[in-house]
C-alpha cells in the first residue's frame, strides 16, 4: 500500500511516516501544504504511482483555517481513485459533514491522537484505500452529543448506539460481530432496530450506512462543533 503525507508539522510528518513504513507501508511522499501533495498527485499520475490515499493535515498553510479539507475536495475532483484521510487536533461537526456527507467512500476523518494506535491507524486507512468510509468515534459521539432531537437517541439502548458508533465508521455486520463480540444474527437485529427507531431505511451497503448516519445526526440542522479546549481552533 503506497501513501503519501501533508502536515505542516516536520516532527508529526517524519514520525508519521517512519510509522507507517515500518508496517510495510510504501510513503510516497511528504509535503507541509496542499500545494507539494497535489503537486506529487499530478507529477504520479502520469506513471501511474499514485498512492492509495493521502494523509492530510486539516489545518495547514497559508491559512491554518480548512487547508486539509479544501484539498481533500481537490483530490477527490481531480484524482478520484486515490482516497484521503484528514487527521484533526479537534473533532469538528461541520468539516465532517462537509467531507463525508456526498456519502463516496473513499474518505475519512480521524483525529491525531488515533496515530498513537498504529493498528487502528493501520486498519482506519486500508478501509478507505478499500473505498469505505471512516468516522472517528469521537466525531460520532460530537454529533450525538450537539443534536437537538435527542428525544429520538433516547429511544436506542446502548448496545444499539453501540452498534450506531461501529457503523458510522464503516463497519460491516460481520466486523460490527467481531468488534462487539456479537452473533451476525444479533448485529442485523440491532442494526434494523436502530434504523426503525431513527426512521430511516435500513441498507446493506457500507458507504449508505454512513450517509445514513450522518445525514439523521445532521437533519436537526443546528449540529455545532465540538469546542476545543480553552477556545482554541481546531486543527
Amino acid at each position: 500500500m503506497r501513501v503519501a503525507i501533508a502536515d505542516d508539522s516536520t516532527l508529526f510528518r517524519e514520525g508519521l511516516a517512519m510509522l507507517l513504513a515500518s508496517a510495510g507501508v510504501e510513503v510516497t511522499a511528504q509535503a507541509s501544504e496542499p500545494r507539494g501533495i497535489l503537486a506529487h498527485l499530478k507529477d504520479a499520475q502520469l506513471t501511474d504511482t499514485q498512492p492509495d490515499v493521502v494523509i492530510l493535515d486539516m489545518r495547514m498553510p497559508p491559512t491554518f483555517t480548512d487547508e486539509g479539507l479544501v484539498c481533500a475536495e481537490l483530490i477527490r475532483t481531480q484524482h478520484p481513485a486515490v482516497g484521503v484521510l484528514v487527521l484533526s487536533t479537534y473533532s469538528d461537526v461541520h468539516y465532517a459533514v462537509r467531507l463525508l456527507g456526498d456519502g463516496r467512500g473513499g474518505m475519512g476523518y480521524l483525529l491525531k491522537d488515533r496515530v498513537a494506535d498504529l493498528n487502528g491507524l493501520l486498519d482506519g486507512v486500508r478501509r478507505i484505500a478499500a473505498g469505505r468510509l471512516v468516522v472517528d468515534e469521537d466525531i460520532i459521539a460530537g454529533l450525538l452529543a450537539h443534536r437537538r432531537r435527542a428525544e429520538a437517541l433516547d429511544r436506542l439502548t446502548e448496545r444499539e448506539r453501540a452498534v450506531m458508533r461501529e457503523m458510522a465508521e464503516g463497519r460491516s455486520n460481520a466486523g460490527i460481530a467481531g468488534k462487539l463480540h456479537l452473533a451476525p444474527k444479533t448485529v442485523e437485529n440491532h442494526v434494523a432496530s436502530v434504523f426503525s427507531k431513527l426512521g430511516m431505511p435500513a441498507s446493506g451497503d457500507d458507504n449508505r450506512r454512513v450517509l445514513a448516519v450522518l445525514a439523521w445526526l445532521r437533519s436537526a440542522g443546528d449540529t455545532a462543533s465540538t469546542a476545543a479546549p480553552g477556545g482554541s481552533s481546531s486543527r
